[in-house]
C-alpha cells in the first residue's frame, strides 16, 4: 500500500483515462455519474488489482471524493481502511463491503456520526478492473417502469391497428345464396360505438313505453280461424269493434 497521498486526476497529466472524452473534466463526486466509465490499463499491466491495492486503483477514478476521511489517513502513512482510526472520525469516507478476488470489489461511500453510526450514500463497484457507479433502487425502479409502460402501451397500440382491420366478413355457405357474393366488407367500429352511444343517450333521455290498454269487459280474443276469415266477414258483425277485435297480429302499421 503507497503511503504517498497521491494527487487528483485532473490534476496528474496522464494518471488514468476515462472511457469516452478522456479531456474532460470529471464531474463532482457524489453526483449521479453513472454513465461513465473509469478504467487505467496502465496501472492493471503494472500491479495486480487485489483487497490491498483496489482502494489505490479506485483513488484514481473520478468517483473518489479527496475530502473523505481515508485520505485523511492516506496523508499520514496509515492504511486508509483502518477502521480503528476510521471509526474515530466524522464525515464522508469509502469501504469495501464485498470482494470476490480478482474480478469484483464493492465499495460503499457513507457517511461516518458516530463509532456505530453511519449512513450509506452510494455504491461503485470494480468489474474486471472497470469501475462503475450503482445505480439508486430508486432509478432502477422507475427505469424498469418505465420500460414496462413502453411495451404495454405499444401493445396496446399494435392491438387496436389490428382490431380495426378486423370486420372483413365472408360468407360460408354458397348454397342458400343465389345472389353474387360480396368480397369483403368492412365495418367501423367507432361508427357502431358513435351509434350506440346515441342510442344509449336516448334512451335514458326517454321515458318508458306505456303498457297497452286493457280489452273491454266481457271481450273474447278472436280465435285463430275468425282471424283468417277475410275482411267481409269482419265487417258483417256491427257488434265487434272493427279496432280492437283485430288483436295485435292485425293492427294497422304506420310509417
Amino acid at each position: 500500500m503507497a503511503g504517498t497521498p497521491m494527487l487528483p486526476p485532473n490534476l496528474v497529466t496522464g494518471s488514468g483515462n476515462m472511457e469516452g472524452n478522456a479531456a474532460a473534466a470529471p464531474p463532482t463526486p457524489g453526483t449521479d455519474m453513472t454513465g461513465i466509465c473509469f478504467r487505467d490499463q496502465l496501472w492493471l499491466n503494472t500491479y495486480p488489482l487485489d483487497r490491498n491495492l483496489v482502494f489505490d486503483y479506485f483513488a484514481l477514478s473520478p468517483f473518489y471524493d479527496y475530502t473523505c476521511n481515508n485520505e485523511q489517513l492516506r496523508m499520514r502513512s496509515i492504511h486508509p481502511l483502518d477502521i480503528s482510526h476510521l471509526s474515530k472520525m466524522t464525515g464522508i469516507e469509502f469501504m469495501v463491503s464485498e470482494v470476490m478476488e480478482p474480478h469484483l470489489f464493492v465499495m460503499r461511500k457513507q457517511k461516518r456520526d458516530g463509532p456505530e453510526k453511519v449512513t450509506p450514500m452510494l455504491t461503485y463497484y470494480v468489474l474486471d478492473g472497470s469501475i462503475y457507479q450503482a445505480p439508486q433502487l430508486c432509478n432502477v425502479f422507475s427505469a424498469r417502469v418505465g420500460r414496462a409502460l413502453y411495451y404495454i402501451s405499444k401493445a396496446f397500440t399494435t392491438a387496436a391497428s389490428k382490431l380495426e382491420k378486423v370486420g372483413y366478413v365472408d360468407s360460408e355457405d354458397d348454397s342458400t345464396s343465389h345472389e353474387p357474393k360480396a368480397a369483403k366488407e368492412t365495418i367501423d367500429f367507432k361508427e357502431v360505438k358513435r351509434v350506440d352511444h346515441i342510442l344509449a343517450s336516448l334512451q335514458r333521455k326517454l321515458s318508458a313505453a306505456p303498457p297497452p290498454p286493457p280489452f273491454p269487459e266481457g271481450y273474447t280474443p278472436p280465435s285463430t280461424a275468425e282471424g283468417e276469415q277475410g275482411p267481409e266477414t269482419e265487417q258483417a258483425d256491427p257488434s265487434v269493434d272493427p279496432i280492437l277485435d283485430q288483436g295485435p297480429a292485425k293492427r294497422t302499421k304506420y310509417a
